[in-house]
């Protein structure tokens, strides 16, 4: 009696060179089945053309191992090894996948590594093609040092303000060209800050009021702008290669949590020692000396800046202003009684460079704090109501997760438009391909690519925000016996940590204050309703309105 199976089949770029076609291995696999006896149903037939072996996400192979994973499938018939991925740790983790469901895979070129022996052999083929790609990243990596120790500016990103970068030629290689009336405007920056004693809030002020353009042709200077301008080492005349390097993704800010971004690791950096920077000469623009001197200055506003407080706030970072939508920020003032803190819209700042924005008025820390914090507790005092909300969700998740389904579909978009770029090239390599047409066809897909890779990231918080209901309804009962026996000695911080976890956003209205939570909180499933607060003198509070985010 014949036994059912699947067939997946791979063919990337590298080997379509070599003229290894995704129908030939598929042929090639169909004969096999045919003289073991394996009958190949047509829709068990799973093909990725044009996909790289260094990535999981591939249409062909998500289907194969969905199907698996549902027991469908007891038999996988592939080519080699280096069909399912170049990557070892991928290899191990796909063969581990299916044989836990209990697929078998059964390799033409290589033995069905049934003894140790076998399987020793089967590793050591995928760790040596995860070798070759590590091999190519790693001459890119020493290339690109080398040409930078070499001089070379092509290493670097796009020239800063004040140069424009001039592409290599037969004659000349690349160079960084001086723009004179972008440089101008750095001279001044550098004068104004060193010389005339500017701060960079009022240098961004009087080149917006100059209406002096950016790189952009918008006269709209921003204090990073300004600030950056000031700590690039090229303007010395020596640009540095290798200030960064990859990194673990950063904390995300408010404004991303908001927006339900996320970083993605191929993106995040961490910065460099000072003395593994290569520095690459380029015609100067200020002195050493005014150069060293802006150095100074930034140093020591930094040491002194009124944001380095040692006294955190519970909601720092959490409040937004429902009027205008800016976060607020702690400042400070001086009374007779002692120095008092305060919330204050960032809109409702006149220093900003498009001045006021907010009329909204502050709100004493202490009060605001001390308010946000009750709810808190009451809410970790009826831990069942938590719980109850949080297995509701998940089982809302395992019956229908348009996140999860969502996720996969972008996944392979975004690898099949990688794969269209990387045809593309290699058409106009060979001379298939004209290069202005090259050049119209290339940023569009990757403008599509760019699109996507943001709605990933965001796809990916909101799925790591819902695995994380789980490990909080196991923990919660342990962590609420801890923090109960210490509940009236806690610090700011320790009460900080705790919001966080449970406070996604406090939006701050002239008479209302909206705590937005993760879970819900008493009122909403009670019934039950809180008292009113009075924050403000003369201007009353009523009761929050807790709205789930």
């Amino acid at each position: 009696m014949n036994q059912t199976a699947a067939i997946y089949a791979r063919v990337s770029s590298d080997r379509q060179k070599e003229q290894h076609t995704i129908a030939s291995q598929t042929a090639a696999l169909l004969d096999y089945a045919q003289a073991h006896q394996y009958t190949i149903p047509p829709e068990w037939v799973f093909e990725d053309e044009g996909y790289s072996g260094s990535v999981l996400v591939r249409p062909g192979l998500e289907r194969l191992r969905d199907l698996i994973a549902e027991g469908a499938i007891e038999t996988v018939l592939v080519l080699g090894p280096d069909r399912l991925s170049r990557n070892y740790a991928y290899q191990v983790l796909l063969l581990e996948e299916f044989a836990r469901q209990g697929a078998k895979v059964v390799f033409l070129k290589a033995p069905a590594a049934e003894t140790p022996e076998e399987r020793l052999l089967l590793q050591f083929q995928g760790m040596i093609a995860e070798y070759e790609r590590a091999q190519i990243a790693e001459r890119c990596r020493r290339g690109k040092r080398h040409r930078a120790k070499a001089g070379s500016v092509n290493v670097l990103s796009a020239a800063p303000y004040g140069y424009r970068y001039m592409k290599k030629t037969e004659v000349q290689q690349a160079y960084y060209e001086v723009l004179e009336s972008e440089a101008a405007v750095v001279r001044k920056v550098f004068s104004l800050y060193t010389v005339e004693g500017y701060s960079i809030r009022s240098i961004v002020q009087r080149l917006n009021a100059e209406k002096i353009a950016t790189r952009s042709k918008k006269a709209a200077w921003r204090h990073a702008t300004v600030w950056g301008m000031l700590k690039n080492p090229a303007y010395r005349g020596w640009a540095c290669f290798g200030k960064t390097a990859p990194g673990p993704p950063p904390r995300l800010n408010r404004t991303s949590r908001q927006q339900g971004r996320c970083v993605s690791r191929n993106r995040a950096k961490r910065a460099c020692p000072r003395q593994e920077w290569i520095e690459i000469a380029v015609p100067a623009l200020v002195s050493q000396a005014s150069f060293e001197l802006a150095q100074e200055r930034l140093e020591f506003n930094k040491k002194l800046s009124a944001r380095r407080t040692k006294e955190p706030s519970v909601l720092q970072g959490l409040l937004v202003c429902a009027q205008c939508g800016y976060a607020l920020s702690r400042v400070n003032t001086r009374t007779a009684h002692g120095r008092i803190h305060y919330y204050r819209c960032s809109g409702s700042d006149a220093r900003r460079p498009q001045g006021r924005v907010c009329e909204a008025r502050p709100w004493r820390v202490d009060r605001l704090d001390q308010l946000v914090w009750e709810q808190v507790w009451q809410l970790l005092n009826q831990p069942e109501l938590i719980r109850g909300e949080m297995e509701r969700r998940l089982q809302e998740h395992r019956h229908s997760d348009p996140v999860a389904q969502r996720l996969q579909k972008v996944r392979a978009e975004i690898v099949r438009l990688a794969q269209q770029s990387d045809k593309l090239i290699d058409l106009y390599q060979e001379g298939l391909l004209e290069l202005g047409e090259l050049r119209q066809r290339v940023p569009e897909l990757r403008k599509r690519q760019q699109a996507l890779e943001k709605e990933l990231e965001s796809l990916n918080l909101q799925a790591v925000e819902q695995s994380k209901l789980l490990e909080i309804s196991i923990s919660l009962e342990k962590f609420m016996e801890q923090l109960k026996s210490s509940a009236q000695n806690l610090d700011a911080k320790q009460k900080q940590r705790i919001v966080r976890l449970l406070v996604r956003e406090v939006v701050v209205g002239p008479d209302t204050v909206k705590i937005y939570h993760s879970i819900p909180m008493a009122e909403r499933l009670s019934g039950t309703k809180m008292s009113s607060y009075r924050l403000c003198t003369g201007r009353p509070v009523v009761p929050n309105r807790i709205n789930i985010g």
